[in-house]
């Protein structure tokens, strides 16, 4: 019985904070889809990382809260949508006016040419991703998976970003984190983690931004 009962305890815990959660009225009230938006909404304001018309890559990106912020930092002008926004997520998204959307696993090699294709030989201003493995409880199984995702999203860049571009990244504290930082510091000019307001004091995850390739 007292197995049982803790579930339901954590769940209303867990539901009583969301609809209390200042950030998800915020979401609500602004129209995103989720808090998430204003992770990376504080990290671009911080950093100026994305301008109008710039070209974007938002890797993880389902529910879609990252690229309705970046959508509406892209810009329109006279009605005509500004730059080019393109999202990939393993899950499917909604679809959001101006985002070109690609449904598929980012660490297979024929959804990787997809994504490549779409970019059409043009470097991306940035790439963001909130990719997160699916965490097993394992800590160095979970730390492997995320080292792996981070090590093919500084590939992607590698390859097409431009040479002043940045890349946001999700990573948590951990037995990777290390690993991941240096990976940061071998391949970007600039390294900084952020933790924004917006994301949880009990959360693990931060956020590392490199700006410059070298």
């Amino acid at each position: 019985m007292t197995s049982k009962s803790k579930p339901k305890k954590l769940n209303k815990a867990w539901l009583h904070d969301h609809l209390n959660d200042p950030w998800v009225k915020l979401a609500q009230k602004e129209g995103y889809r989720a808090r998430a938006a204003y992770k990376l909404k504080e990290i671009d304001e911080t950093l100026k990382l994305i301008k109008t018309g710039d070209l974007v890559v938002d890797l993880g990106a389902t529910p879609g809260a990252w690229s309705q912020y970046l959508r509406r930092k892209l810009g329109t002008i006279e009605g005509q949508v500004q730059g080019t926004l393109i999202g990939l997520d393993l899950l499917p998204m909604d679809p959001i006016e101006g985002v070109t959307f690609i449904q598929g696993d980012f660490r297979e090699d024929t959804v990787l040419a997809q994504l490549v294709q779409a970019v059409g030989g043009r470097l991306a201003d940035a790439v963001v991703s909130d990719m997160a493995p699916n965490l097993s409880g394992i800590p160095s199984v979970d730390a492997a998976g995320v080292e792996h995702l981070i090590e093919l999203a500084i590939d992607f860049c590698r390859g097409h970003l431009k040479p002043s571009g940045a890349l946001v990244a999700k990573v948590f504290h951990g037995p990777a984190y290390n690993t991941v930082f240096h990976l940061f510091k071998d391949n970007f000019k600039v390294v900084k983690a952020i933790k924004p307001k917006a994301s949880r004091d009990r959360s693990s995850e931060t956020f590392l931004v490199g700006v410059g390739l070298k």
